[in-house]
């Protein structure tokens, strides 16, 4: 089991920034990677940024420049760094971890989400 708690949401203007936390606990050392989702009213749940044991990142188009994923692997974090926000970044976010089950499937833990609203 893998237990992740997030903080950081708010309300911003357009243009501001905001740093999202996970922070996991259980069993960590299964994780196999770690990232940050979002839905909007009415949308599916889409990933926003991804970061493997090893540190490799990878970002949705949308938010390439603007966002970066780090991990702090000593105290179990994960981080979402936010600038110049866009009011079409306003949604739900959830950060998820995966961890592997049988050989070639993963397993995914969701955090409760976290809401992010971006003024115009």
């Amino acid at each position: 089991q893998v237990q992740l708690v997030e903080s950081g949401g708010g309300l911003v203007q357009a243009g501001g920034s905001l740093r999202l936390s996970c922070a996991a606990s259980g069993s960590i050392f299964s994780v196999n990677a770690m990232g940050w989702y979002r839905q909007a009213p009415g949308k599916q749940r889409d990933l926003v940024a991804g970061i493997t044991s090893g540190g490799s990142t990878n970002y949705a188009d949308s938010v390439k420049g603007r966002f970066t994923i780090s991990r702090d692997n000593a105290k179990n974090t994960v981080y979402l760094q936010m600038n110049s926000l866009k009011p079409e970044d306003t949604a739900v976010y959830y950060c998820n971890a995966k961890v592997p089950t049988i050989p070639g499937s993963l397993y995914n833990y969701w955090g409760q989400g976290t809401q992010v609203t971006v003024s115009s």
